[in-house]
């Protein structure tokens, strides 16, 4: 059996989740283009060792991620009906 505030909160939950992916999606696609435009510029990620093969990995990475977060939270709360 739910609770009734426990069921309640869930949809805050997972719009926070939407809106984490759907960060991560937009940070990781800005910051891959502008790796691809400019080589030299590597934005949030210029501490990162490794140079350009290292850095938009991890972009693509954060895209990816982004997406799967963002799309299971989306699916998850309109499953609630909210």
């Amino acid at each position: 059996m739910v609770n009734r505030d426990q069921a309640e909160e869930d949809p805050m939950k997972y719009g926070f989740y939407q809106a984490l992916g759907t960060a991560l999606l937009v940070i990781g696609g800005q910051g891959a283009i502008r790796q691809l435009v400019n080589h030299g510029n590597a934005g949030l990620l210029g501490w990162l060792p490794g140079g350009f093969a290292v850095s938009i990995t991890v972009y693509l990475l954060a895209v990816v991620i982004g997406a799967v977060i963002a799309g299971r939270a989306h699916n998850a709360r309109k499953a609630t009906g909210n």
